[in-house]
């Protein structure tokens, strides 16, 4: 696997060697000594799946205090744009974001660190998406940004008016009203 490092430290983009055939494929999707040697110990504790349409836009989503998660993605069937935002008020990228094709074609994968706020949206009829995390889901921690803030300066490639998210996502508060990390 090649990891290659984005302009926000930390977060990495992962490239897996894919292996194809007349039958198919075959690759490692993760590899524990490879991940820990390249990114750090993290010890993922849960796999989570979700099956979304085009222009369903999850996010942008990050749990607070000690029950925040860090997250390897990608993207098993279809195609997204993936978003993580960089809630680290010490972090010289604070407010920046790292965005990044994550498909069934490309199968890269996309680690992003304790720290960061995290969104997708499916550019594809329909997307099947996994992520690993380290730490368990907690309603009492959990919270967001709204996806469209323009002091994000997020360029989602459709309109506006074709996005589907949630109505707790439309309540989000703004980039400027958000809890950061230290």
């Amino acid at each position: 696997m090649q990891y290659i490092e984005t302009d926000i430290q930390g977060v990495f983009i992962i490239e897996p060697k894919v292996f194809k055939d007349a039958r198919g494929y075959f690759m490692e999707a993760w590899k524990q000594a490879d991940f820990e040697q390249h990114i750090g110990k993290i010890d993922f504790i849960q796999d989570n799946e979700s099956k979304s349409s085009y222009g369903v836009l999850r996010g942008l989503h990050y749990q607070k205090g000690d029950l925040c998660q860090a997250k390897l993605v990608r993207v098993i069937k279809g195609r997204v744009l993936d978003v993580a935002v960089d809630l680290r008020r010490s972090s010289s990228t604070f407010g920046q974001h790292v965005m990044v094709e994550l498909s069934e074609e490309n199968k890269r994968q996309f680690f992003i660190p304790r720290g960061f706020a995290h969104g997708f949206l499916v550019l594809s009829d329909e997307a099947i998406f996994t992520y690993k995390v380290d730490n368990v889901y907690a309603p009492q921690a959990e919270a967001g940004i709204r996806w469209n803030d323009p002091q994000l300066g997020i360029e989602w490639p459709i309109d506006p008016k074709e996005v589907q998210t949630s109505e707790k996502d439309l309540k989000q508060p703004l980039f400027a009203d958000a809890e950061y990390f230290e």
